[in-house]
């Protein structure tokens, strides 16, 4: 369906019985979903999504990211914090320094899906 179209509705009064147990066996882990709504919430801002493109070039402390961004290291530290949480970003100590990173390639691959997505006609 186009994007332009205008939203089609069904005119029947049929109930599909046989789809509807099969799609509420699958969908009946309520709990999962939540976590991946909450997860979509996260990406859901554009300091994080420029956080997480960032990541996905290199390996960078706060300061850099800061830098780059041109906000303050308490901003951007809230925000690695929100990603952190989410399980998106991990960090390392190098000293006083500290480095964060993407935490496993499925945000890559998550990154990627949507960029892609987004970038079709």
């Amino acid at each position: 369906m186009d994007r332009n179209d205008d939203f089609e509705s069904c005119s029947c009064t049929i109930i599909h019985e046989d789809v509807i147990k099969k799609v509420r066996a699958i969908i009946s882990e309520e709990d999962k979903f939540y976590e991946l709504a909450e997860l979509f919430k996260v990406l859901g801002d554009l300091t994080r999504v420029k956080i997480i493109k960032a990541l996905l070039e290199s390996e960078m402390c706060v300061c850099d990211i800061s830098a780059l961004f041109g906000m303050n290291q308490s901003a951007i530290s809230h925000q690695l914090r929100i990603l952190k949480q989410a399980r998106l970003v991990k960090f390392r100590r190098d000293g006083k320094v500290v480095y964060y990173s993407l935490d496993d390639h499925h945000v890559e691959q998550l990154f990627d899906c949507g960029f892609t997505h987004i970038k079709e006609n």
